[in-house]
């Protein structure tokens, strides 16, 4: 385990991300942290249902699709995380409400202990201003940080 400025000790360190410089400064941070500390970085991505028309959401292959070009980002990322460093890295995708469903199925699921994010999400700079999180920071179950 290693151990913050606080006192705190992180293993298993989660890391939102999207095309948002705010992901794009939160995932950096996240590097440097898991690398500084020998934790397991854990990057996750949400596929947000309501991106996804009727018409879409009823065809099997848009959303295979979307999964799959989000899969293969994601993978980009696991990337950039090995060759900077971080020795574990593994990667979480889901479909929903992005800060519900790392608070209620990403975080469980992968028992980390620390959460960081960036304050504005690129599809939910207008639609939720920064709401996304806001939600994560008041319902997580383990420590946030938040990047700006």
């Amino acid at each position: 385990m290693a151990n913050t400025e606080g006192g705190q000790k992180f293993d298993r360190i989660l890391v939102g991300v999207d095309d948002s410089e705010d992901a794009q400064l939160a995932f950096r941070y996240a590097i440097r942290e898991a690398r500084q500390s020998n934790a397991r970085l854990i990057i996750t991505s949400i596929l947000e249902d309501d991106n996804v028309n009727v018409f879409q959401a009823l065809s099997k292959d848009f959303v295979h699709g979307e999964r799959s070009a989000l899969a293969k980002h994601i993978e980009d990322y696991r990337q950039l995380a090995l060759r900077a460093g971080v020795k574990q890295v593994d990667t979480v995708i889901e479909e929903g409400d992005p800060g519900e469903t790392i608070v209620k199925r990403v975080i469980p699921a992968t028992k980390a202990d620390l959460l960081i994010v960036g304050s504005l999400s690129k599809t939910g700079v207008r639609k939720y201003f920064g709401s996304q999180a806001a939600y994560m920071a008041k319902y997580s179950p383990i420590s946030v940080m938040i990047v700006r």
